[in-house]
């Protein structure tokens, strides 16, 4: 069943409205949320997915599942990563201050009606910049508790990152500091639809719903994930401007020293930098938009315990 979460008129005559679709009643609570960076739209494919297949067998649901598919939907209509008319992102204002700004006032809202939920899956995509492997990102602070929970969805990669990089005001933070166990799943590319990703992701949900008790219908098994933290990737950065074209392809195995691509000159038809890998280990993020800057990120890979 559809549901109004939210409604907040707005200054054209138009109301900055946000919908959930509730499938099934009472039992443990999975909330999935995404759409609140409007560039993002692989979690587009899993709340639609999602939502089509339990809708063909609501007998084996044994519990409560809420889609949120458009946390800031003018975002996703204009394409544009923050509400574009304050132009903020969403993921920073979360709290529960109902008396601040717009921003601030949607957002304490939402909170309002994630909280007390089972399990909560947060779901982004990478910019248009970068792509990445399907991943879980998790706080240390939570990784006892979440990491559990984690291996259930069908990701290759759980990266657990230390408190001091993670912000207090962004959603997943705020719902665990709030008791209410919050997974942040990121996957593919900014203004794309990866259909592999997200199949794999709602195969994961599954898993996850039969290990929470609310599914009884038979479920494939899932990938084991790496579990890894900030200590075993490495970062590579350009070190000059041009244009990186890759030589090796996301998501593929590479060995210390051996070339990920090159950075190119235009103009002077020169190869200004060949990148190297710094580690053996997993090409997990690998850019995607070729126009770089000194500084840009280009690639990331898991070693260590690939």
């Amino acid at each position: 069943m559809v549901e109004q979460v939210i409604r907040v008129p707005l200054a054209v005559g138009e109301d900055f409205i946000i919908q959930k679709n509730r499938l099934g009643q009472g039992g443990k609570r999975l909330c999935v949320v995404t759409g609140t960076h409007g560039d993002e739209l692989e979690g587009q494919y899993v709340a639609w997915r999602l939502a089509s297949l339990l809708q063909q067998h609501p007998e084996h649901l044994k519990g409560t599942v809420d889609i949120y598919p458009a946390t800031n939907p003018l975002g996703i209509s204009t394409m544009t990563r923050g509400i574009p008319q304050c132009d903020l992102d969403m993921n920073r204002t979360f709290s529960d201050n109902e008396q601040g700004a717009f921003s601030e006032y949607v957002a304490a809202r939402l909170m309002a009606d994630l909280v007390g939920a089972d399990v909560c899956l947060d779901i982004h995509a990478s910019n248009i910049y970068l792509r990445e492997i399907p991943q879980v990102r998790i706080n240390e602070n939570t990784a006892r508790r979440l990491v559990p929970l984690a291996q259930h969805l069908n990701m290759d990669f759980i990266w657990i990152h230390p408190a001091a990089t993670v912000l207090e005001s962004t959603l997943a933070h705020s719902l665990n500091a709030m008791d209410t166990p919050t997974l942040v799943v990121e996957m593919g590319i900014g203004m794309r639809v990866t259909r592999a990703y997200g199949d794999r992701l709602i195969a994961g949900i599954f898993s996850l719903m039969a290990h929470l008790g609310m599914w009884d219908a038979p479920v494939p098994p899932v990938s084991p994930p790496i579990v890894s933290t900030d200590g075993h990737v490495s970062f590579l950065n350009a070190p000059c401007p041009g244009l990186f074209f890759p030589s090796r392809a996301h998501a593929s195995h590479v060995e210390e020293g051996e070339e990920l691509g090159i950075i190119a000159d235009p103009l002077t038809g020169e190869v200004r930098e060949r990148i190297a890998s710094p580690a053996a280990g997993l090409l997990f993020t690998l850019r995607e938009y070729p126009v770089v800057y000194e500084g840009s990120l280009l690639a990331r890979v898991l070693g260590g315990s690939v």
